[in-house]
C-alpha cells in the first residue's frame, strides 16, 4: 500500500470517528434544532438535494431546512433573501445547518474536509480542470472555504479545490478544521445568501409550465 493510500485510509477513519462522535455528542442540540424548525416552520425538518460527490457521483446531502417554500410566481435561487426564515437566518450565520451533512461523512458520501459539493446542474459548466474536484470526496468545510468561503466568486472557489485535490494531505486537512473552528466562532465571511452574479455564468431558470424547484438549496 502507497503513502497516500494509506492516508487516505486514515483520513475515512478520522472521518468516521470523528462524525460518529459528534453526532452522538451534539444529539441534543441536533434535536432541539429539529423541534424548533418542526415548531416554527412545519416539516420537513430536513432539507435534502442532490449534490454531485466522488467522481461527480449524485448523492443525497442533508442539511437543517432554513427557507420557506416559495410563493406563486416566486423563482427559487432568486429570492433566497426574502424565503430564508429568522431560525434559518440563525443556523446559517452560525453553520448549524450544516451539522445533519455529519451522517453524509458516516456514510461515505462525503468527508469532513473537501470541495463543498455544489449542484448538479453545474458538471457541464466545469471546465476539465475544474472537474477535478470531484476526484476527492466533497467536505463539509475545505480550502475555498476557509480561504474566503461565500465572499470568494464562483470562478474562484473552483481554482482553491483544484489547488486542494494537487496538494492534499492529512496535515492540510488539519490545518482547515482548525481554521474552520475559529472561523464559525468568529462568523466570518459567512453569506446568508448568494447573488446570482456570483457564479459566473447563467443559472437554469425554471419553465414557467413547471413547479418551482425545491427552493431549499442548502
Amino acid at each position: 500500500m502507497t503513502k497516500r493510500k494509506r492516508s487516505l485510509v486514515l483520513k475515512r477513519c478520522i472521518d468516521v470517528a470523528c462524525s460518529a462522535a459528534a453526532i452522538v455528542g451534539l444529539s441534543p442540540l441536533l434535536g432541539g434544532i429539529s423541534a424548533a424548525i418542526a415548531l416554527t416552520q412545519g416539516r420537513p425538518v430536513l432539507f435534502r438535494q442532490k449534490r454531485p460527490g466522488l467522481g461527480g457521483k449524485p448523492f443525497t446531502i442533508y442539511k437543517f431546512r432554513t427557507m420557506r417554500p416559495p410563493r406563486p410566481g416566486e423563482i427559487s435561487y432568486l429570492t433566497d433573501a426574502s424565503r430564508v426564515t429568522r431560525l434559518g437566518r440563525f443556523l446559517r450565520d452560525t453553520s448549524l445547518d450544516e451539522l445533519p451533512e455529519l451522517w453524509n461523512v458516516l456514510s461515505g458520501d462525503m468527508s469532513l474536509v473537501g470541495p463543498r459539493p455544489l449542484l448538479v446542474e453545474y458538471l457541464d459548466k466545469y471546465s476539465p480542470d475544474e472537474a477535478r474536484r470531484h476526484d476527492v470526496l466533497p467536505g463539509i468545510t475545505g480550502w475555498a472555504a476557509v480561504n474566503g468561503r461565500h465572499a470568494l466568486k464562483f470562478r474562484e472557489r473552483l481554482k482553491l479545490d483544484t489547488w486542494y485535490v494537487d496538494h492534499w494531505s492529512l496535515g492540510l486537512d488539519l490545518k482547515i478544521l482548525a481554521t474552520t473552528v475559529h472561523q464559525v466562532l468568529r462568523r466570518s465571511d459567512v453569506a446568508t445568501t448568494q447573488g446570482v452574479e456570483e457564479f459566473g455564468f447563467p443559472l437554469p431558470v425554471p419553465d414557467k409550465k413547471d413547479p418551482p424547484a425545491d427552493p431549499k438549496r442548502g
